[in-house]
């Protein structure tokens, strides 16, 4: 008798996600570095930002102070409001709140002194043309800005023990990986075995990429030593798990090659970096959390009305619960209106709802018409797990053709170096449905993938505001 194809429920359980794997707690592996440092290095930066602020304020009053007595504090206040909005504006492009003056006192002091420096120019050149400089005492600024360097100085230097209290010795987090590559010896950095964490960078395994995800997710920089054949397969895992990773070569080091450097002695062949820096992160969430607020507060009414209106024809639940890949290759579970009759739901993801499906319900069918029953993901979106644009987040047992979704593409899994969103680029030029080809997949992944290339903030609107206009789709069902 001929072989029989392997069932995808068969296929996803020798992958692992599936039934007992894919039922495993999101956090079952244990942490491997003490602490994620990325939060108290914003609130260092945050700290150097008020102490700075402090500097210039205290000099410019001490000046005035000095040179004109009690009436020269006033002036001096105004000359510092004047001041303070070029210094910050230079300083946070110059490197002044930068990893570099995190971790060295004397190099942060000298950016901030060179911020401090060219706004004085400025605002000198721009006194000069509007001709307000006869306003102010030229004397008064003059001691002031060297008074505030002088402070600077001293601030920049006190802080020092603050950074070392919030961040410990280090203000980076580095996790070499060894999976039977050369011993590695880095200093201050954390080390872990793969073969006793039980991590393996099997494209094929969801469940194995969710547990390397969950070891390396307070890592600022993860460094991988294995074997010349896994080398590939690590760095496709790296560049899905939104940090900057490097993979062991031994042969960088020969030959001095572009994009690679050196430690320890040895070669770093550089593989991946986090799509998106801490300035452009902190305002996609910022702008999610404005969004999602406000479409929470706006159409409350509507997801109870929803609500009852699943609650009268099928009964309980109200929400469909499935667990989900987000962003780092990391399982989560995530939540819609439930649109199907209960015996009919999948959890698996297994079968892709069709246009005539049979087991959508009525209020299912306008509410997946509509796309309503995406809504309860803006609470997602609030949490911090989503956002609001994004990669669509794919059930485990999603299938293109007869093929799983990362069996299409081994790129697949790089869309998830980002969070999943409620709407994106894909769903906006129409790639929604049912994927019954290979090839429907392909132009989604192709999509995501620019997404996550070419992300801006501006562009996260024009989605948004392009989503309004599809929200009623023929692929909508």
């Amino acid at each position: 008798m001929p072989a029989t194809q392997p069932t995808v429920l068969q296929r996803l359980d020798r992958a692992g996600p599936n039934l007992a794997a894919a039922a495993e707690p999101l956090g079952r592996a244990p942490p491997v570095l003490p602490r994620a440092l990325e939060r108290r290095r914003i609130q260092a930066y945050l700290a150097l930002i008020v102490a700075d602020l402090v500097a210039l304020f205290g000099g410019f009053v001490t000046a005035g102070f000095l040179y004109l007595g009690p009436r020269g504090i006033e002036q001096a206040g105004l000359l510092s409001q004047l001041l303070v909005p070029v210094f910050l504006t230079i300083a946070l492009y110059n490197g002044a709140y930068s990893m570099t003056a995190l971790e060295s006192a004397r190099r942060g002091s000298w950016r901030a002194i060179l911020a401090l420096v060219l706004s004085a120019g400025a605002v000198v050149f721009i006194a000069f043309y509007t001709k307000s400089s006869t306003e102010f005492s030229r004397v008064l600024f003059t001691i002031g800005v060297i008074l505030s360097a002088l402070s600077l100085t001293w601030m920049r230097t006190q802080m020092r023990a603050f950074v070392r209290w919030r961040c410990g010795p280090r203000i980076v987090n580095e996790l070499v990986i060894r999976d039977g590559g050369p011993a590695v010896a880095l200093p201050g950095a954390h080390c872990l075995d793969a073969r006793e964490a039980g991590l393996s960078p099997d494209l094929d395994d969801p469940a194995a990429l969710n547990r390397i995800a969950q070891a390396i997710q307070t890592a600022d920089r993860v460094i991988v030593s294995c074997r010349p054949e896994r080398r590939l397969d690590w760095a496709m895992v790296l560049r899905s798990a939104n940090v900057s990773g490097e993979v062991l070569d031994e042969a960088v080091a020969a030959l001095g090659a572009n994009g690679a450097r050196l430690a320890g002695g040895q070669g770093w062949l550089r593989v991946s970096v986090g799509p998106l820096g801490l300035r452009a992160r902190a305002a996609k969430r910022l702008f999610d959390i404005a969004v999602s607020a406000f479409g929470i507060l706006v159409l409350m009414p509507l997801l109870l009305v929803v609500a009852a209106a699943i609650l009268i024809e099928d009964g309980r639940p109200v929400f469909f619960v499935q667990r989900r890949v987000g962003r780092g290759n990391r399982f989560f579970d995530m939540i819609k209106f439930r649109s199907m009759t209960i015996c009919s739901t999948d959890s698996h993801g297994l079968r892709s709802a069709t246009r005539e499906d049979e087991r959508i319900t009525r209020v299912g069918r306008f509410i997946r018409r509509t796309s309503i029953d995406e809504l309860p993901q803006l609470f997602h979106v609030l949490m911090g797990r989503m956002s609001m644009v994004g990669p669509r987040p794919h059930a485990l047992g999603s299938q293109a053709g007869d093929k799983l979704f990362w069996e299409v593409d081994g790129r697949y899994w790089q869309r998830h170096a980002l969070k999943p969103g409620i709407t994106g680029l894909a769903q906006v030029r129409g790639l929604r449905g049912a994927t019954t080809h290979e090839a429907d997949l392909q132009d989604r992944l192709d999509a995501d993938l620019e997404y996550v290339r070419d992300w801006s903030l501006l562009r996260d609107v024009a989605i948004i505001l392009q989503t309004l206009s599809v929200l009623r789709h023929h692929n909508a069902y």
